[in-house]
């Protein structure tokens, strides 16, 4: 199975975080949706998912009842979790809790996975074009601040998503970002840059930029992560995970 440990949070012991690869060639390969699809949202039935996820957690040897799944909706809702569950209508989370894990589920949108190991703050937030406008991402560096995070000790993933040449947008949605992160000239239609914004919306909170690691994939590109945009209703959704170790 193929996993991805962002390296921001390799040289420390207090937090782990890992983000998802579609897998099909390894996982669930006669599956409705092929790969390590982790979402309920998709053409998948229930039990096709439940086992994807035991399939996972078996491989990370990770406690999967202590996981912490939103039903996310693109809004910016963030919840302060210290119990494992599924949350309703949200698209964030921030903890201070030892093994707990919070999950973002993506196909285009960024996983973002925050922590601060000195003080023991966790989040995961999950943006698209709507979330990332909502300021979701800040709202979210706010609220571990709040739980005691520093913003000088905060280190930031921000997992694959839609690149700038393959995010093509209409006026309505290009309006809504500084046009800095909009291409009018290179495409017949504009375009966004969702991963520039996003690392402007995190230096302008006082993340430090040596501790934000950005993948550099695209997941419309790149058939290693499920994406709706190229597969619509055939996608499955990778998964951002992050924890406090107890």
């Amino acid at each position: 199975m193929k996993l991805f440990y962002p390296k921001v949070f390799k040289e420390q012991k207090v937090i782990s975080a890992l983000f998802t690869e579609s897998n099909r060639e390894f996982v669930n390969k006669s599956g409705k949706i092929t790969g390590l699809n982790l979402g309920y949202n998709t053409e998948a039935s229930d039990t096709e998912v439940d086992h994807n996820f035991i399939t996972l957690f078996s491989e990370i040897e990770w406690e999967k009842d202590q996981l912490a799944l939103a039903n996310q909706v693109h809004g910016t809702d963030i919840k302060y979790v210290s119990k494992p569950g599924v949350f309703e209508a949200t698209d964030g989370f921030v903890s201070d809790q030892s093994g707990i894990t919070l999950g973002i589920r993506v196909a285009d949108c960024a996983a973002i996975l925050a922590g601060d190991p000195k003080n023991g703050v966790i989040g995961a937030f999950h943006a698209g074009w709507k979330g990332a406008d909502g300021n979701i991402l800040t709202k979210g560096i706010n609220k571990m601040i709040e739980l005691g995070a520093d913003t000088t000790e905060i280190q930031v993933y921000i997992s694959p998503c839609i690149s700038l040449n393959n995010f093509e947008v209409g006026e309505e949605v290009a309006s809504k970002f500084p046009e800095r992160f909009v291409d009018r000239t290179s495409f017949k239609k504009p375009h966004v840059d969702l991963k520039g914004f996003l690392l402007w919306q995190l230096l302008n909170a006082g993340i430090n930029q040596k501790n934000i690691d950005i993948s550099t994939e695209c997941t419309v590109q790149d058939d290693r992560y499920y994406s709706y945009r190229r597969e619509r209703d055939k996608a499955g959704r990778m998964l951002g995970l992050i924890k406090l170790n107890k």
